[in-house]
């Protein structure tokens, strides 16, 4: 029984609703993934993830094999368990940390070995121990070990990483399906994605599609972009790739988190999103609003009576001014930190939320024209 079906598609657009199936969950899409890198949201509670709506969020194999380690997962029977979560888990293998710590990592056919960045201690990643660990971290998605690379990048480069990610991935399925069959660790529900890659290269990126779909997996991901290429360059390679994909399958498309790119990746059949962006960019003062973006450190909010957002019901914007959150800023108060992520993941997954709702009445392409229209309207 395939874990994903398609409930609606939108008359206009590519766009679709459809119904993910994680175990005993059962997930609608397009669906956005808060970030929680070593299991938790920054700043967040869990009970606020509940509060805001999260259905799910994406975890980091690598930094929780650094900790708190294999061991610990084991004790506590993986990490829902841990941190007492009930909903939807996804986890990155560490293939974005080739990427973002390219300082400290060596990359052969066998695998990948990282310095620690916490300690510099050596740790050697192959693809078969990453599938193992994701099972002992007990996730609902799992996803193959995979290289992503940097913008821009030498086209054989590019080859041999694509051609790696191949191989990589044929040795995490064969593990995936020995340890399904053996009941191993937490991965009785567990589904696999295979990456696809091949920077902005669409030879690379067919070469890619063709071998990792050969593999058969449970979804795709898309990965090796918002790494630095122009947008024009990036929306015509994600619809290039969404163009060879089966439109049967679920997408999912890694690391991005701006609006316009989102609405963008929707309307070319894309299911699935994450990004550190709303928090990370809370924790910097800036605020998500229906007329865009707030910067709440500017001394033009010091005397400013109205909510973050108007138009917003979540309880920040209920309870508190945009100067007594300039206050907290500007005085370092840890609350606000908390504040801002808070409303900024309201925002978003409340938006996910509406975008679906209008998918279903063929209103996807008006209400993103005037959504967008809106949100750049002004920039503050």
């Amino acid at each position: 029984m395939k874990s994903f079906k398609v409930i609606y598609r939108d008359k206009l657009s590519q766009a679709r609703v459809g119904i993910l199936k994680l175990g005993n969950l059962e997930i609608f899409t397009p669906l956005f993934l808060p970030v929680g890198t070593l299991g938790v949201v920054k700043t967040l509670s869990y009970e606020e993830l509940k509060e805001i709506g999260v259905d799910a969020f994406i975890a980091n194999a690598y930094h929780l094999y650094l900790r708190p380690g294999e061991e610990i997962l084991k004790k506590f029977c993986g990490l829902k368990k841990f941190i007492n979560w009930d909903r939807g888990l996804f986890t990155d293998s560490g293939g974005f940390q080739i990427y973002s710590l390219k300082e400290l990592k060596k990359i052969t056919e066998e695998g990948v070995e990282f310095r620690s960045h916490i300690d510099g201690s050596k740790h050697f990643f192959t693809p078969e121990k990453v599938i193992e660990f994701q099972a002992v971290i007990g996730s609902d998605v799992s996803v193959c070990l995979d290289e992503c690379v940097e913008y821009p990048v030498d086209y054989n480069y590019a080859k041999r990483s694509v051609e790696v990610t191949t191989l990589w991935a044929k040795r995490c399925k064969k593990k995936f399906d020995e340890i399904k069959k053996n009941n191993f660790g937490n991965s009785q529900n567990q589904l696999l994605f295979g990456i696809i890659q091949g920077s902005v290269y669409k030879d690379l990126r067919k070469k890619s599609i063709e071998e990792i779909l050969s593999i058969g997996f449970d979804g795709y991901a898309i990965g090796g972009l918002a790494v630095g290429e122009p947008r024009e360059l990036m929306w015509e390679v994600v619809n290039f790739i969404s163009e060879n994909l089966s439109q049967d399958e679920v997408k999912y498309i890694m690391g991005i988190g701006e609006l316009e790119d989102i609405f963008f990746c929707i309307e070319k059949g894309y299911d699935i999103m994450d990004c550190v962006l709303p928090t990370r960019n809370g924790r910097n003062g800036q605020a998500l609003t229906s007329f865009g973006k707030i910067n709440i450190k500017n001394s033009k909010y010091s005397t400013d009576e109205s909510p973050l957002d108007n138009e917003c019901s979540c309880f920040v914007c209920k309870n508190y001014s945009r100067a007594l959150l300039h206050h907290y800023y500007k005085s370092q108060e840890l609350l606000v930190l908390k504040l801002m992520s808070y409303h900024n993941v309201y925002f978003i997954i409340n938006l996910f939320k509406t975008i679906r709702e209008k998918i279903i009445k063929d209103e996807f392409l008006r209400f993103k024209e005037d959504f967008l229209k809106k949100f750049n309207s002004e920039i503050c």
